[in-house]
């Protein structure tokens, strides 16, 4: 395999960085309750712990708000957002493989 591709793999390994990521694409800016709504089934230390992980490998930004309370807002960084035609690709792959897993089902 490819040192690269392998990298970009381990970047995104865990079972939620790429939903994440997908879910950072769709929006300019998330706050940390919205976001984790949207991930239905990840716990708050999940969450944490994969922004983190994306914060310190500059994929995710992290802006903090000094206000009462306190707002945190998340945004993909200019790395992330090179990640939008790779996604979309995967979602044409996936949509291929639905339809040929499930002949009989409506696209």
């Amino acid at each position: 395999m490819d040192c690269s591709v392998k990298y970009a793999l381990d970047l995104l390994n865990g079972k939620w960085k790429l939903r994440i990521i997908w879910e950072l694409n769709q929006q300019e800016t998330i706050r940390f309750n919205e976001l984790q709504r949207r991930l239905q089934g990840i716990s708050s230390v999940m969450l944490s712990k994969s922004l983190d992980e994306l914060e310190r490998d500059q994929i995710v930004r992290r802006r903090q708000y000094q206000e009462i309370p306190p707002r945190v807002e998340y945004s993909l960084t200019a790395l992330g957002k090179e990640i939008d035609p790779a996604l979309k690709a995967l979602g044409n792959w996936g949509k291929q493989a639905y339809a040929s897993s499930h002949p009989s089902l409506p696209q």
